[in-house]
């Protein structure tokens, strides 16, 4: 990550932006954080650093991520921006393994199936995916079957997506303290940067031993 023509060295740049995506912050919050480290930054500058950092962090996530196991649970969630709910599709393995993640503006059969083609192509193929009595993910799953000549196995078990039902709650809890959600372009870049933090915590870089910042810094290059 180059963070040439910044007032910060790169590690300071980092640990800004991790405070504002690993806890539940708003950046204003972050600010007053790094002011008590004795490093002056306007909560403006740490959104603007957030925003450009995190799609890199989160590219680099996808080349160095633990293999998932091919059992998924698909579930999306409710995601407020600008008043407007927008859905967050959303997929782990029977162990909790985060698969992969989309906000998308409607829930229907194509967004479904998008998000299906980008956790496939970012990971591998399922055996099997447990989802809900929802139309669009059914559909969704039987037309990739059909058009890639796929035998991904649905199954509609309600328990077993409890797991990820679960990890829900911890996206949910990250953003609550904040102002809201302004565009869907910051939802999207800010949700990715979450994400990614809570594969860290969860072990999931194949580098393990390190600390979550420090495997945060090392996504960084």
């Amino acid at each position: 990550m180059n963070t040439k023509g910044h007032c910060y060295p790169k590690s300071i740049v980092l640990q800004a932006v991790y405070f504002k995506l690993r806890f539940t912050l708003s950046y204003r919050d972050a600010q007053e954080i790094m002011k008590m480290r004795v490093v002056s930054v306007d909560h403006g500058t740490i959104q603007r650093r957030d925003y450009k950092f995190t799609p890199l962090i989160a590219s680099k996530i996808k080349q160095r991520k633990v293999r998932v196991g091919a059992s998924w649970r698909l579930d999306e969630t409710y995601i407020k921006v600008k008043a407007i709910w927008c859905y967050l599709y959303r997929a782990v393995d029977k162990l909790g393994n985060t698969v992969d993640f989309l906000l998308t503006r409607k829930r229907q059969r194509m967004s479904a199936q998008s998000f299906l083609i980008k956790a496939i192509s970012n990971n591998c193929k399922p055996r099997v995916i447990n989802i809900d009595k929802s139309g669009s993910n059914t559909a969704a799953i039987k037309v990739y079957n059909k058009r890639s000549f796929s035998k991904i196995k649905i199954r509609q078990c309600k328990y077993l997506n409890n797991i990820v039902e679960q990890d829900h709650r911890f996206i949910k809890w990250r953003i609550k303290n904040g102002l809201g959600f302004k565009s869907f372009e910051s939802a999207r870049l800010t949700l990715s940067g979450i994400e990614v933090v809570h594969m860290l915590g969860k072990n999931q870089m194949i580098e393990p031993g390190k600390t979550m910042f420090k495997s945060f810094c090392k996504l960084a290059g």
